[in-house]
């Protein structure tokens, strides 16, 4: 897919949201849709850094643009479900244990410095969960164009475009432990917490094609997500205090700080290019 067409795609997505959220401020009013807004926004710009680990999943593996539509699709349609099992869960467990919130405020502290300042781990065909695929099923060497089992011998086989499926999945997993905690810090309304989730994610495939011929000109957004993370968790740990941020705040807080670390991506590129 061509930047151009990405793009477009992204705008429609982004737009669809939009008129979502048109219909949740007419019929549950203006907080409500502050929420959906404000859930929408923290969950794009988390998906931006899964995005870019989505990218070096597949540059790893050698998997051919034709073939990472594929496994885009079954993954955003896992996510879907899974995003579905966290947010009733979490409002469950919310529920009856109140100062869990101030757990997730903690993991969200924890998860934005580490990612402000750890590195990262670049060598994905040595990660445990490969290990454990090849424990239980044995993985061909090469891909069967975009088949994820091959039959040979009798045997039955994974083609490595399974594995890059699954990789992505379970990336997407411990993506949701930090995004719907951090959602969290704006609403507990499991109508709006899943539905700006699904937004989100629905254009995550466009995103991922817009992000993979430019991503690097926004190699420094992940500052900006490392920030909102940090923000997000300080927000849930000040309820311990009763200290309430209002949503308005949170939105306009969120989108400055996204805002800020793409233009200083752009500009720092431009800057490195012309030197």
């Amino acid at each position: 897919m061509s930047t151009k067409k990405a793009l477009i795609w992204v705008a429609f997505w982004i737009g669809l949201a939009l008129v979502f959220n048109t219909g949740v401020y007419f019929f549950m009013g203006q907080e409500k849709a502050l929420e959906f807004m404000g859930g929408f926004v923290i969950e794009k710009s988390l998906s931006i850094d899964n995005l870019f680990l989505f990218i070096m999943v597949f540059s790893s593996f050698g998997i051919k643009p034709e073939y990472q539509r594929r496994v885009l699709n079954y993954g955003i349609a896992g996510a879907l479900v899974l995003r579905l099992i966290f947010v009733l869960l979490g409002v469950t467990i919310i529920n009856k244990f109140h100062w869990m919130l101030y757990i997730f405020g903690a993991i969200l502290i924890f998860s934005g410095i580490k990612m402000m300042f750890g590195h990262e781990d670049n060598n994905v065909k040595d990660s445990r969960i490969l290990k454990v695929i090849g424990r239980l099923i044995p993985v061909s060497d090469s891909l069967e164009g975009d088949r994820f089992f091959v039959r040979k011998n009798k045997v039955l086989y994974a083609t490595p475009l399974l594995a890059v499926l699954i990789v992505i999945e379970f990336t997407d997993i411990i993506f949701a432990v930090d995004s719907i905690p951090a959602i969290f810090s704006i609403t507990l309304d499991p109508f709006i917490v899943y539905t700006s989730n699904i937004f989100a994610i629905l254009g995550l495939r466009s995103m991922y094609f817009v992000l993979g011929n430019l991503h690097e000109k926004f190699k420094y957004v992940k500052y900006g997500v490392a920030l909102i993370l940090t923000f997000t968790g300080l927000k849930l740990a000040l309820l311990m205090f009763s200290v309430h941020i209002p949503v308005g705040l949170s939105l306009a807080v969120i989108i400055s700080i996204l805002t800020v670390s793409i233009v200083a991506s752009v500009m720092i590129s431009r800057k490195t290019g012309k030197a």
